[in-house]
């Protein structure tokens, strides 16, 4: 990634996301029983589908609060921060390689 806007992007998820994972993995842990990756994986499409369905009903003219859009969006990634944890993924590491291999075009 050679702009100027990826690799503030970069320094920013390095500066970070890493203690942003580490956090969320430290309160999971003090506050709630112990579940498998699996578990945090099936939670994680949940909660996305429920986003989803949010998005949806907007799309199709009805009124959606912004706040259960936002609720919806911090389960989503309280889901994956859960699922990443449990599973060992390194989210930094993860995200910063993939975006070295994503193409950058404008199309």
């Amino acid at each position: 990634m050679t702009s100027k806007s990826g690799m503030e992007l970069v320094e920013s998820i390095e500066d970070g996301l890493g203690s942003i994972q580490r956090a969320f993995d430290t309160y999971q842990n003090e506050f709630f029983i112990a579940r498998p990756p699996e578990f945090f994986a099936l939670e994680l499409c949940g909660e996305a589908g429920e986003l989803a369905n949010l998005e949806k009903k907007r799309w199709r003219g009805q009124t959606i609060s912004d706040q259960d859009t936002a609720d919806e969006a911090a389960d989503v990634l309280i889901s994956l921060m859960n699922f990443a944890n449990a599973r060992g993924i390194n989210l930094t590491q993860a995200v910063v390689d993939k975006l070295a291999r994503i193409p950058h075009s404008k199309s």
